[in-house]
């Protein structure tokens, strides 16, 4: 299991790397840079432009070096200081940005993905069994729909119900008297009131997505010699299930735990940016549209080793759940 791990570990340090060397040349590609849109935009508006001041700024950023070399600059001070660099957009630092956000997106996401696992796993085994039941078309027909319906438009849905039916005013995670107040038990009661818009919208399609997979995995388990001579062995219907069936089923939903990470950051962008939630995705939009380079580069960078991290979290838990992948492993090694 150790030689496992290890072979895993040694294969994300070139991962991230190429990772690095990507995200930075991704946000380099479309024409001009911030600090250039920055000042059209202020001509275009008839303000007087300091050109010493706009050298000055360009000096300091970096942006009159070559490619390279502000990649070389930029990767340095992350490795050797942790310092993702400045913010133009926000105008202060990119750790100071992403710090203020992460815990509310972290939150939010986490919260979803076990409303998730707690709801479809148990479905998803339950309709597997009582196949062809009134159950089972129930929730198949929910799966259809919480997998074709964009996160987006049911939020929108939601919304005109919540305002329109019940007279709540929904979007943000707080109320406008609570924005700038600091943290208190009414705060923290408001801000579980206005929690559960996004934690349905967000979880609902995972969930019905994970409700199908597990049906589908479970179904053909279900069919398989040895859950036949389990039975035989006078165990009860429910031992048979949670020892055997159940235990390769949901490899699957195993295999994807590691998305979670990616999730922290990025996970219903679109969503977030129409329940108005100040947390990284929409964060992330902005810095993409406003060529934000330290900022945009800084969250492809994390989101692309949290993903790296997260298969290597995947892979680590399929390990010890199904010893086939990390014999497996070891014996391609």
């Amino acid at each position: 299991m150790l030689s496992y791990i290890l072979s895993r570990l040694l294969r994300i340090i070139p991962q991230l790397f190429l990772i690095s060397i990507l995200a930075f040349i991704l946000i380099q590609l479309p024409p001009g840079d911030y600090l250039t849109q920055y000042v059209n935009n202020l001509r275009a508006s008839g303000v007087e432009i300091n050109e010493a001041e706009v050298a000055r700024l360009t000096r300091i950023y970096g942006l009159d070096r070559p490619m390279h070399m502000q990649y070389l600059l930029w990767i340095s001070r992350i490795i050797t200081r942790f310092d993702f660099g400045y913010s133009l957009l926000w105008n202060e630092s990119v750790n100071e940005v992403i710090g203020a956000r992460v815990a509310m997106t972290f939150f939010i996401a986490l919260l979803a993905h076990l409303v998730t696992w707690t709801v479809a796993i148990p479905v998803g085994i339950y309709i597997a069994v009582k196949q062809y039941s009134i159950a089972d078309y129930i929730f198949t027909f929910i799966g259809f729909i919480g997998v074709a319906t964009p996160g987006f438009l049911l939020a929108l849905i939601l919304m005109y119900i919540a305002l329109t039916k019940f007279g709540m005013q929904v979007g943000g995670l707080f109320s406008p008297e609570y924005i700038t107040q600091p943290w208190s038990w009414a705060k923290f009661v408001d801000f579980l009131k206005h929690l559960w818009l996004p934690v349905v919208i967000i979880g609902f399609g995972g969930t019905a997505y994970t409700i199908r997979t597990l049906r589908a995995t479970m179904l053909d388990e279900l069919r398989k010699q040895y859950v036949m001579v389990a039975r035989s062995k006078g165990l009860s219907e429910l031992q048979v299930l949670l020892k055997y069936p159940v235990r390769i089923a949901i490899n699957p939903i195993i295999s994807t735990v590691g998305w979670l990470l990616v999730w922290f950051f990025s996970g219903g962008t679109v969503v977030e940016i129409v329940l108005n939630l100040n947390t990284a995705g929409p964060v992330l939009y902005r810095a993409l549209l406003g060529q934000d380079m330290y900022l945009a580069g800084s969250y492809i960078l994390i989101l692309g080793a949290l993903t790296a991290f997260g298969s290597l979290i995947s892979d680590i838990l399929l390990a010890v759940v199904d010893p086939r992948v990390r014999f497996g492993s070891v014996e391609g090694l």
